[in-house]
């Protein structure tokens, strides 16, 4: 009986050992201390309550060092594994429009889906600042999980570190993603070739001008909002009609104007642009004007350059059309043969100028 008693009084502590050690942790603290980077329990009540409450799902779950996938799962999908990595250091850390937590998840989808891929699984990093407050932190967890939860896709696994005040920023983020491709498509800088069109789906420039504006400090006001949205729904009616699409990237850092000439200089052509045909709202210029900014150098968070064969053009601007984040594509320019290398504007009064690549930076740290 007591033998009976002793093993019954040992089960019980070691089931309330379990559901000590499965109980999450709890930050208490109004801000972040070296502590929280210690590897200690403080650490560990901070991922718990900040990362894991709001990215849980059943790989995150199982906390290990790594996330593991069924590969069969991922073949079903698709022929081939798309993986892309980036880092978020945005100034000011929220804007209107979104913020860098949004900024990371839409950001790191897009890079996979402008390969054709759909994109499954993302990865988060983060770097924070011994003093930022817990409650930035938090809300930026939350709107991540809210991004990642629109698109479809799950956040499987992360790091936190902290350094020492004014190490940092307040807050870095990085990201890494997992797609896959389907079948039959290839897309690439190199397939583009002389006759083809370029299509864009909407305004440019609202991400950095949005920022620029949110820094405060310039004595301006505007309603102009960050374009911060996921792009691989788009993409994927993209693809439905037509799947031969020659390049696509997604225009942020250095604008339209970069994307173009790494896409002339990839396939050895030339890009040229009719001005009259960029769709950019009255305000960017306006600003642009008065700071003596170009816009199509401005960054963009949600806007899709597309190039394809002539003959494919309308299918595809119709398509992008019936889409919510394609409704004011429009078709902007054409591929010619020459000058090889370069990219052209006709400008509005029927002169035509170089665009070149971007020297130095116009607006830094905007994503």
């Amino acid at each position: 009986m007591k033998i009976y008693s002793a093993n019954s009084s040992q089960n019980t502590l070691f089931q309330n050992i379990e559901k000590i050690r499965r109980r999450r942790g709890k930050v208490h603290d109004t801000n972040i201390t070296l502590a929280h980077g210690s590897g200690g329990k403080a650490m560990r009540d901070l991922i718990d309550d900040i990362f894991v409450s709001n990215f849980d799902n059943p790989i995150l779950s199982q906390l290990e060092d790594q996330a593991a996938f069924n590969l069969g799962s991922l073949l079903e999908q698709g022929d081939r594994l798309a993986f892309t990595t980036d880092s978020y250091v945005v100034d000011p850390l929220f804007f209107p429009g979104g913020d860098i937590g949004e900024l990371a998840v839409n950001g790191t989808i897009n890079d996979l889906a402008v390969s054709g891929a759909r994109p499954l699984y993302l990865t988060c990093s983060v770097i924070l600042e011994e003093g930022l407050s817990i409650e930035t932190l938090r809300r930026v967890a939350i709107s991540m999980k809210s991004a990642a939860n629109k698109a479809g896709i799950q956040i499987v696994t992360g790091d936190t570190k902290v350094v020492h005040r004014g190490a940092a920023d307040k807050l870095f983020i990085n990201t890494a993603g997992i797609g896959v491709i389907r079948a039959g498509v290839s897309i690439s800088a190199h397939n583009i070739q002389a006759g083809d069109v370029v299509i864009i789906n909407g305004e440019l420039g609202n991400h950095g001008t949005a920022i620029l504006i949110a820094r405060g400090e310039l004595a301006l006001e505007s309603n102009i909002e960050s374009d911060c949205q996921p792009l691989h729904s788009l993409v994927e009616t993209i693809l439905d009609v037509c799947p031969e699409v020659h390049a696509m990237r997604d225009a942020t850092r250095g604008g339209l104007a970069t994307v173009l000439n790494e896409f002339a200089l990839s396939s050895d052509v030339a890009i040229r642009l009719d001005e009259s045909s960029i769709p950019i709202r009255e305000e960017v210029k306006g600003v642009c004007e008065i700071l003596g900014l170009d816009p199509l150098y401005l960054a963009n968070e949600g806007k899709l350059v597309v190039v394809v064969g002539r003959e494919h053009a309308d299918t595809v601007l119709s398509a992008m059309k019936s889409h919510p984040d394609g409704k004011d594509a429009c078709i902007i320019g054409e591929v010619i043969s020459s000058p090889a290398g370069v990219v052209l504007l006709k400008t509005i009064f029927g002169a035509e100028r170089i665009v070149d690549m971007l020297v130095g930076d116009q607006l830094p740290r905007i994503c």
